[in-house]
């Protein structure tokens, strides 16, 4: 007989029958002459009880051990009062075991397969295959599935078609570096995988596939983080003849429905923010909102004072001057605004201002700070009065180029609202709007914030006139401070296209070379159209809790974008290189 349930599925309604269990042994433990075998599958775990009546039965039971697989009939019954397991789906039953099947045996694994053992991701990534066996792994994949599932369903739903899109595609310029496929019957050139369906699902629009979508494969060779893998999954969303307002309501409410069916919670509306009001209240694009702290420019209260840490930056077109205010925060010791010091550190701050507001009535006798001495008793008053300080307050100061304290007091804005547990809510959904059109790098050059298929929200005349104030009609959904994904309408004619090419130096000969092909498609009755793409990774993470997309792929990579289960990536013999007229350099010996 095959299974006739999952361990799961076993509850009261099975009271009195005989059913068939195939899993593997979770845990044993013997009791009063009776033996205690827990089983685990996929949906669970049940506990099958073996008495000493039936020695033989007995005996091959008593032999199995941990992750032994094995096959169990039985008969389902009402666990004896005081017995009741109320951590598991089938904590009201149990299975008297009838006949036991050892379908394999087990070594003893490298680390205990439950909840609670504290074992080293590298060790865990080394055996995923058994990682993914633990309750907790398989509950984050079953979630994964219903996401997904939810998702397909409400795209379906509302008219969208299902598409693939190739995988050996060409190089474009996306942000980051592709992962190159040398051809072996095209010697000397070279695929590359996709960092996004992109260009595809835009030709599809050209197509007339008015409604496209695609659970997406993408892969990007960069620095990876908690966040980034190599290798990770978006859900792509693309269509026709709608604008920016009508894809956000759009991809809005399959989020709220999502929410809705898979975690019974209510996401309400997003509000929505400007690119400009963000980085100017939180110093990200991608703000935190739960957490109430916000940044209070400070720059023209400080122009005209000697100490140059202030007035330098207060006085520099490029510069920001802002304080963040940390109710209650006077109490926290010198060693913990230390650590906080170490920490914007790493975002290039150089040092990180503080004043504890004492008692107010004081006036600079009540502040507590190393700075106080060098502002005025009248700027230092005006400075608490605009940022609402109160007895018991910290005051914690950024004066560098606006990037680098945005970047610092953003960051330690989220730092100390978990640290001070600071969260108003469990969820805060967002949108963010009214992007740059471009941004300058270090060398000068322009590079498109989000891709160079974004179309601006002006003429092509004046995006030449002045880049760098041009708008694009691009939007991002942030949730809990992570951005979840962000799309934009889409440029739908030749001229616009060639005018931002040109605007980031791309000439017209390399223009034919790389996008020939959709500059063709665009002459030839591109419709209006944009889309969106979400990171289902990182969306699975927040919605499981999480700390780490690795955690919700079944076989991720290492932050060194290596595979430690596989041992990929690996050398290659030296026949199939010169198949793909490929010959490697010789690395030079370490002194």
């Amino acid at each position: 007989m095959t299974r006739s349930h999952y361990c799961g599925q076993l509850n009261k309604s099975l009271d009195g029958q005989k059913i068939t269990l195939c899993g593997w042994v979770h845990r044993r433990r013997e009791h009063s002459r009776v033996l205690f075998l827990d089983i685990r599958d996929r949906e669970g775990l049940a506990q099958v009880v073996f008495e000493p009546d039936n020695a033989v039965l007995f005996e091959q039971a008593d032999k199995v051990r941990s992750e032994y697989v094995v096959k169990i009939h039985g008969k389902v019954r009402i666990r004896p009062e005081g017995t009741v397991n109320p951590n598991i789906k089938s904590g009201e039953v149990e299975v008297l075991g009838l006949s036991i099947e050892v379908l394999n045996a087990a070594e003893t694994p490298p680390f205990p397969l439950d909840d609670y053992a504290e074992v080293g991701e590298e060790t865990r990534l080394r055996y995923r295959f058994l990682d993914l066996r633990r309750p907790e792994m398989a509950e984050k994949l079953k979630l994964r599935a219903r996401i997904t599932s939810e998702l397909r369903r409400y795209l379906d739903d509302t008219g969208f078609l299902d598409v693939e899109t190739p995988i050996l595609t060409r190089a474009t310029p996306e942000g980051a570096r592709d992962y190159l496929v040398p051809s072996r019957t095209h010697a000397g050139s070279f695929f590359a995988l996709p960092q996004s369906p992109q260009l595809f699902k835009q030709l599809l629009m050209v197509s007339g596939i008015d409604r496209y979508y695609q659970i997406a494969k993408c892969f990007r060779d960069e620095d990876l983080r908690a966040d980034r893998q190599p290798e990770f999954t978006q859900v792509d969303i693309e269509t026709s003849f709608l604008g920016e307002a009508e894809i956000m309501d759009l991809s809005e409410q399959m989020i709220r429905r999502l929410f809705q069916k898979v975690l019974r919670v209510e996401l309400g509306e997003f509000p929505r923010m400007t690119y400009n009001e963000a980085m100017r209240r939180f110093g990200s694009d991608k703000p935190d909102l739960r957490i109430p702290l916000e940044l209070i420019d400070i720059a023209d209260l400080l122009q005209s004072v000697e100490f140059k840490v202030f007035a330098g930056p207060a006085n520099d077109p490029a510069g920001r001057v802002a304080l963040l205010r940390v109710p209650g925060g006077a109490a926290m010791p010198r060693s913990q605004i230390d650590d906080y010091t170490r920490f914007v550190s790493g975002f290039g701050a150089k040092g990180l201002a503080w004043i504890k507001v004492n008692e107010l009535a004081k006036g600079a006798e009540g502040l507590q700070s190393p700075i106080v001495k060098f502002i005025p008793e009248d700027r230092l008053q005006a400075i608490l009065q605009r940022s609402g300080a109160q007895d018991g307050d910290i005051l914690f100061f950024g004066a560098d180029k606006a990037k680098v304290v945005c970047d610092a007091l953003g960051a330690l804005r989220v730092r100390i609202g978990h640290d001070f547990n600071l969260l108003t809510a469990d969820w805060a959904p967002l949108w963010v709007v009214d992007f740059p059109m471009f941004e300058a790098g270090d060398d000068g050059r322009l590079a498109a914030l989000h891709h160079p298929f974004t179309a601006p929200s002006c003429s092509a005349e004046a995006l030449a006139e002045n880049p760098l104030a041009a708008l694009s009609r691009a939007y991002d959904i942030v949730l809990n401070g992570l951005e979840l994904g962000g799309g934009s309408i889409r440029i739908h004619q030749r001229a616009m296209q060639q005018a931002v090419f040109s605007v980031l130096g791309i000439d017209q000969d390399e223009q034919q070379a790389k996008f020939g092909f959709l500059l063709d498609a665009l002459k030839y009755g591109a419709p209006p159209h944009g889309g969106l793409a979400l990171g289902l990774d990182r969306l699975v993470m927040l919605m499981s809790g999480a700390d780490s997309i690795r955690e919700v792929i079944a076989f991720p990579k290492t932050q060194s974008a290596a595979c430690l289960m596989t041992q990929a990536p690996g050398t290659v013999d030296s026949t199939a290189l010169r198949e793909l007229h490929i010959r490697l350099r010789e690395q030079p010996q370490a002194a």
